[in-house]
């Protein structure tokens, strides 16, 4: 069992492997949307283009399996270029963000220690539109493992060069067979929302975290934007970022590098 533990709360990770197959217990750590019952209803704003309109569909559907939640998609509520979070759900966006490095970002803001008050995921076109991420493997990989990580799921696998485990929570320098949630990734989920809460944070009247996302940064300050590095991919590079933002909210951020 590896485990990652960030001090002063802000993040507990856990990863379960024997004989190398990954098992359930692959959360942030206790981050969580509140709401009173199950399934719940997280909705997913779509400010993508019509490139990423299969994608978008594909992880909607996959997500809206688990038997805990539902994730349908709905009219965009922000620029995709800024990619403003809006609260109590995900907004989706795709743009040319430019040249940093970064597939995928997603990130959530949590209040109270531990509840997701609303999320964004970025795609970045400047890398999509080539050759190399240009496929519907690819596309379907990184829009469903970012959408996922809104959810309060994390990577099953962080190693890109062990064998697939067939679920899109896996790093992978091959997406053929890792384009979708598996077994693991819903059963996680049902360990996630085991418990209800008495209030939601499902609603447009939820705390309205300050500021965007801040992921419009360029490359030398954009580690500044994220916030403090808490672990690194198999790569080594930076995949998970926190900040504080003060009165008990946090920002937690997720990055999916390219190649």
């Amino acid at each position: 069992m590896n485990k990652i533990s960030i001090k002063a709360g802000v993040a507990v990770v856990t990863f379960v492997a024997v004989a190398g197959v990954a098992l359930a217990f692959h959360a942030w750590g206790p981050y969580h949307w509140a709401r009173t019952s199950n399934p719940f209803t997280l909705k997913l704003g779509d400010n993508v283009s019509s490139a990423w309109d299969v994608a978008l569909l594909t992880a909607s559907n996959d997500w809206s399996t688990s038997t805990v939640l539902n994730a349908p998609i709905v009219a965009g509520a922000t620029n995709p270029k800024n990619c403003k979070a809006v609260a109590g759900r995900v907004e989706v966006c795709n743009s040319k963000y430019g040249n940093n490095g970064w597939l995928g970002v997603a990130q959530i803001w949590v209040t109270g220690g531990e509840h997701i008050t609303k999320g964004t995921v970025k795609l970045n076109d400047t890398y999509f539109n080539t050759a190399k991420y240009n496929t519907p493997a690819w596309r379907n990989l990184v829009a469903c493992q970012e959408i996922g990580h809104t959810l309060g799921l994390d990577h099953q696998d962080e190693i890109f060069v062990n064998p697939n485990l067939g679920t899109c929570m896996d790093y992978t320098n091959d997406p053929s067979t890792n384009q979708h949630p598996n077994a693991h990734d819903y059963e996680e989920l049902e360990l996630i929302y085991a418990h209800t809460d008495s209030f939601t944070t499902l609603l447009s009247s939820v705390i309205n975290s300050r500021g965007n996302s801040g992921i419009g940064a360029t490359d030398s300050d954009e580690d500044a934007e994220f916030g403090t590095v808490l672990k690194k991919d198999g790569h080594g590079q930076p995949s998970l970022y926190g900040r504080d933002l003060g009165k008990g909210q946090k920002l937690f951020t997720f990055v999916y590098w390219a190649e």
